[in-house]
């Protein structure tokens, strides 16, 4: 006993996973050891996939203003007598200006009757039980499964016997059956990071339901209603195959049906394609400019929950 009370401290043995931690929290891998060449692969790779996403948009932007004749060439000049023209005569000489305004009204609405449906869907999935509930959620992940040219034909039947073909609202009916039911499932989820203790306070204070919903939630749930905006949005804005299927008149045709018919099958017009290209991505670049403040927040708060 008197030779294990008089061994010195150096002599006890250390705990090695008490050693192993202390080394490791001493010495952590930094940023600035990455080897040059990991650090040459990475730039490479994001240098890469920048240009992969960067050269179509650039290639359609200088094509929209070469002459005809410079576009067709077979010798390839990315800048070749640089012109206006194919947006003059886009803008004075075709329809363009009703499908722009014809595509502007059915995104609007389409916008602001998804965001009301959607987020009313995704409170009442978030905060209350009902029969059927589970049921309901999993309609909205099964109908995320069929591809649109399956939905065609039966949407296109239940229009035809309403009398909507050739309408506006026969498209936006369409776009919401595709983008109520995502987009009632990503607000479910941001609704659930909400706190209910926040719901029980306004309802102490005497709101109901639909005041707590409208007054205390909405609010909070700025992030999650932006991305639905900008999804329901780009939804009707960029859509072809209901558009082409449901409108049958030039003067109620969209961007997606009136930009179709500068591709016929022996003599496309790319200098209007090109041109009525660029221009479509105006109104989806303001749009994501309003909401871009938002759109990470709400897609990660939508998709971790629930």
């Amino acid at each position: 006993m008197t030779g294990m009370s008089a061994m010195p401290p150096a002599a006890v043995a250390a705990d090695p996973v008490e050693s192993v931690a202390t080394t490791r929290t001493r010495s952590p891998r930094r940023r600035s050891e990455r080897s040059v060449l990991a650090s040459v692969g990475l730039h490479a790779t994001l240098i890469v996939a920048t240009f992969c996403a960067l050269f179509p948009i650039l290639w359609v932007v200088l094509s929209s203003i070469k002459p005809p004749s410079e576009i067709r060439r077979t010798e390839i000049q990315l800048f070749s007598s640089p012109t206006l023209d194919n947006y003059r005569r886009l803008l004075t000489s075709t329809d363009f200006p009703v499908w722009f305004l014809n595509s502007v009204i059915v995104a609007a609405f389409t916008m602001v009757i998804g965001i009301a449906m959607s987020a009313t869907a995704g409170y009442a999935l978030s905060r209350f039980n009902f029969p059927g509930k589970r049921g309901l959620m999993w309609v909205f992940l099964l109908t995320q499964m069929f591809p649109v040219a399956i939905l065609i034909v039966p949407i296109y039947t239940i229009m035809a016997n309403l009398g909507l073909i050739d309408t506006k609202p026969s498209l936006v009916i369409a776009y919401l059956t595709v983008a109520v039911p995502f987009c009632a499932w990503m607000l479910r989820g941001y609704f659930d990071t909400i706190p209910r203790e926040l719901d029980e306070a306004a309802a102490l204070d005497g709101l109901g339901p639909f005041g707590t919903f409208w007054r205390v939630v909405l609010p909070l749930a700025r992030p999650g209603l932006a991305v639905t905006a900008f999804y329901t949005f780009l939804t009707a804005w960029g859509e072809v195959a209901y558009a082409i299927a449901f409108m049958q008149g030039s003067d109620h045709y969209t961007l997606g049906a009136g930009l179709q018919t500068f591709v016929p099958q022996f003599s496309p017009r790319w200098d209007l394609l090109t041109a009525g290209a660029v221009l479509i991505t105006v109104p989806a670049a303001i749009v994501f400019f309003f909401a871009q403040k938002h759109l990470v927040a709400g897609l990660t708060a939508g998709g971790t929950k629930g």
